[in-house]
Protein backbone atom coordinates (compact mmCIF):
# COMPACT_ATOMS: atom_id res chain seq x y z
CA UNK A 1 0.00 0.00 0.00
CA UNK A 2 1.51 3.13 -0.64
CA UNK A 3 1.59 6.15 1.32
CA UNK A 4 -0.90 8.36 -0.43
CA UNK A 5 -3.36 5.52 -0.70
CA UNK A 6 -2.76 5.25 3.12
CA UNK A 7 -3.39 8.89 3.57
CA UNK A 8 -6.61 8.83 1.54
CA UNK A 9 -7.85 5.78 3.77
CA UNK A 10 -6.71 7.87 6.77
CA UNK A 11 -8.28 11.32 5.33
CA UNK A 12 -11.68 8.72 4.86
CA UNK A 13 -11.59 7.61 7.89
CA UNK A 14 -11.19 10.81 10.08
CA UNK A 15 -14.34 12.69 8.58
CA UNK A 16 -16.65 9.61 8.66
CA UNK A 17 -15.94 9.94 12.54
CA UNK A 18 -16.38 13.74 12.30
CA UNK A 19 -19.89 12.75 10.60
CA UNK A 20 -20.86 10.27 12.27
CA UNK A 21 -20.41 12.15 15.67
CA UNK A 22 -21.96 15.19 14.33
CA UNK A 23 -25.20 13.05 13.11
CA UNK A 24 -25.63 11.07 16.49
CA UNK A 25 -25.12 14.29 18.73
CA UNK A 26 -28.28 15.82 16.87
CA UNK A 27 -30.52 13.00 17.72
CA UNK A 28 -32.94 13.42 20.18
CA UNK A 29 -33.18 11.64 23.65
CA UNK A 30 -36.75 9.43 22.63
CA UNK A 31 -34.62 8.16 19.30
CA UNK A 32 -31.73 6.53 20.81
CA UNK A 33 -33.35 3.52 21.56
CA UNK A 34 -34.51 2.53 18.10
CA UNK A 35 -31.10 3.77 16.85
CA UNK A 36 -29.39 1.79 19.20
CA UNK A 37 -31.45 -1.07 17.83
CA UNK A 38 -30.72 -0.26 14.11
CA UNK A 39 -26.80 -0.04 14.93
CA UNK A 40 -26.54 -3.45 16.54
CA UNK A 41 -28.08 -4.86 13.40
CA UNK A 42 -25.50 -3.76 11.21
CA UNK A 43 -22.84 -4.35 13.77
CA UNK A 44 -23.81 -7.58 13.13
CA UNK A 45 -22.26 -7.60 9.43
CA UNK A 46 -18.62 -6.47 11.51
CA UNK A 47 -19.32 -10.10 13.18
CA UNK A 48 -19.18 -11.90 9.54
CA UNK A 49 -16.05 -10.06 8.65
CA UNK A 50 -14.33 -10.65 11.64
CA UNK A 51 -15.14 -14.33 10.66
CA UNK A 52 -14.10 -13.78 7.19
CA UNK A 53 -10.69 -12.22 8.41
CA UNK A 54 -10.10 -14.93 11.14
CA UNK A 55 -10.83 -17.95 8.94
CA UNK A 56 -7.51 -17.92 6.98
CA UNK A 57 -5.44 -21.33 7.52
CA UNK A 58 -2.73 -21.00 9.75
CA UNK A 59 -1.36 -18.45 12.33
CA UNK A 60 -0.95 -14.30 10.76
CA UNK A 61 -1.41 -11.05 12.04
CA UNK A 62 -4.09 -11.59 9.40
CA UNK A 63 -6.26 -14.08 11.84
CA UNK A 64 -5.14 -12.60 15.26
CA UNK A 65 -6.84 -9.23 14.38
CA UNK A 66 -9.74 -11.23 13.15
CA UNK A 67 -10.16 -12.77 16.04
CA UNK A 68 -9.59 -9.78 18.19
CA UNK A 69 -12.18 -8.12 16.13
CA UNK A 70 -14.53 -11.11 16.38
CA UNK A 71 -14.43 -10.62 20.18
CA UNK A 72 -14.94 -7.23 20.16
CA UNK A 73 -17.61 -6.69 17.23
CA UNK A 74 -19.92 -9.82 19.44
CA UNK A 75 -18.76 -8.11 22.67
CA UNK A 76 -20.49 -4.44 20.99
CA UNK A 77 -23.33 -6.36 19.72
CA UNK A 78 -24.22 -8.30 22.94
CA UNK A 79 -23.80 -4.86 25.46
CA UNK A 80 -25.84 -3.18 22.79
CA UNK A 81 -29.01 -5.17 23.04
CA UNK A 82 -28.21 -5.29 26.91
CA UNK A 83 -28.49 -2.04 26.68
CA UNK A 84 -31.53 -1.19 24.85
CA UNK A 85 -33.20 -4.14 26.68
CA UNK A 86 -32.58 -1.82 29.71
CA UNK A 87 -33.64 1.28 28.45
CA UNK A 88 -37.12 -0.55 26.94
CA UNK A 89 -37.81 -1.94 30.63
CA UNK A 90 -37.14 1.68 31.77
CA UNK A 91 -40.74 2.43 29.85
CA UNK A 92 -42.95 -0.58 30.73
CA UNK A 93 -46.09 0.44 33.20
CA UNK A 94 -45.25 -1.06 36.80
CA UNK A 95 -47.46 -3.99 37.71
Amino acid sequence: MTTDTLLILLYIFVLAGFVGFELISKVPPTLHTPLLSATNAIAGITIVGALLASGTLGWSISKLLGIAALFLATLNVVSGYVVTDRMLRMFKRKK
